[in-house]
């Protein structure tokens, strides 16, 4: 697994016990930073790196432990590798799970130091994309931030609006059983939301559901039929059928 450290802002390698980390929530734009970006250098030049900084920053004022690693989705994983892009796609919902915090950062909202949160937190494009659904659901805490990292608030103290958008009950945002939900009850809170490519509206569903398949862009809508089958071999749940 690799991390960023906060401090060098260099990628490190672990492969075995991997050390306390941050994980961050986001959606993708222009000018992301990539493996390949982080050994070239210039990265000044491109968005996403003061993305990248502002969230290393707001992890050392925010999170009440000091961390010394960050893992960010655009540049610690090497997707130019298909294996690597396959094990990290079933592996990631459980690297949520482990990371200590997981801060939610919401490009499209300006909330500024208001005491409030306005009605543009549920209007977030964050709401829309399909792997932020797992990324919602899998860490212990998520914190939410808008534009210039201003904290909006937590999880939990959000959690009513956050079921009001998503359709996700509040006994599951604060921490209740994902099991206890059924298949169709979780298929329902990924309808009316989006992926970039067909296939990872099926890849993104894996550790909602704890599957493993493998990765094999191109398929199409072939993605999602063998994730049906998957689950189909996994759950006794007859409202797999409804989808």
């Amino acid at each position: 697994m690799r991390l960023l450290n906060i401090h060098t802002l260099k990628l490190e390698n672990f492969l075995g016990d991997v050390p306390p980390y941050a994980i961050l929530s986001h959606t993708w734009g222009n000018g992301e930073v990539t493996l390949q970006d982080m050994d070239r250098g210039d990265l000044d030049k491109k968005p996403g790196w003061t993305k990248i900084v502002g969230f290393c920053k707001a992890v050392v004022k925010f999170f009440p432990e000091p961390l010394e690693y960050v893992w960010v989705d655009t540049c610690c994983i090497d997707k130019t590798s298909s294996a690597e892009l396959s094990e990290a796609i079933n592996a990631m919902f459980r690297w949520y799970q482990l990371a200590q915090c997981c801060f939610a950062y919401l490009e499209d909202v300006n909330h500024g130091t208001s005491g409030s949160v306005g009605d543009e937190f549920e209007a977030s494009r964050w709401f829309t994309r399909g792997w932020t659904l797992q990324e919602l659901l899998a860490p212990r805490a998520v914190d939410f931030f808008d534009h210039d990292w201003n904290f909006l608030g937590s999880r939990s103290e959000l959690a009513k609006r956050i079921s009001t958008r998503t359709g996700v009950d509040e006994e599951t945002l604060l921490g209740g059983d994902l099991s206890l939900a059924s298949v169709a009850q979780r298929m329902s809170w990924a309808a009316d939301r989006q992926t970039t490519r067909l296939e990872d509206m099926a890849y993104c569903l894996l550790g909602i559901f704890n599957i493993s398949m493998t990765m094999l862009y191109g398929e199409g809508e072939r993605a999602f039929i063998r994730l049906q089958e998957e689950i189909i071999k996994e759950y006794d749940d007859q409202s797999i059928f409804a989808w």
